[in-house]
């Protein structure tokens, strides 16, 4: 069984997007910065009023690396497989996989759109070629 994430108060709100194939981010309340929820305050101005926007998915591979030896067991079955940071079209880097295509195809500056791989109750945000 492939692990699920640990829900905290910082990342309830991720999580129960991506159960319902959306994909938020953090946005500022104050200067409106856009940011993964790894912060409990803006990384921009440092402001606590912090808020969530579905984004649409769409985004560019940046940099990425093929995986041929899986790191657990629970991923065997899927190695080779493409580790990347994905630009997402709102400016908001992100780390995922890119399933779908052959990992010797998946390129920097490549289209990308947002898939959900269910896990539970919980899925994980997951991208392919557009």
């Amino acid at each position: 069984m492939r692990p699920v994430p640990t829900i905290t108060a910082m990342n309830r709100a991720y999580w129960e997007g991506t159960a319902k194939n959306e994909l938020r981010v953090c946005k500022c309340n104050r200067c409106g910065a856009r940011f993964r929820f790894a912060h409990e305050w803006c990384p921009e101005c440092w402001n606590l009023e912090l808020g969530w926007e579905k984004v649409s998915g769409h985004g560019t591979v940046t940099n990425f690396s093929v995986v041929h030896q899986a790191p657990y067991p629970a991923f065997e079955d899927v190695a080779p497989y493409v580790l990347a940071l994905i630009q997402l079209a709102e400016g908001v880097r992100i780390m995922s996989n890119v399933i779908g295509c052959d990992p010797e195809k998946v390129r920097v500056g490549m289209p990308v759109k947002v898939t959900f791989e269910k896990r539970g109750d919980f899925a994980i945000p997951m991208f392919q070629p557009e």
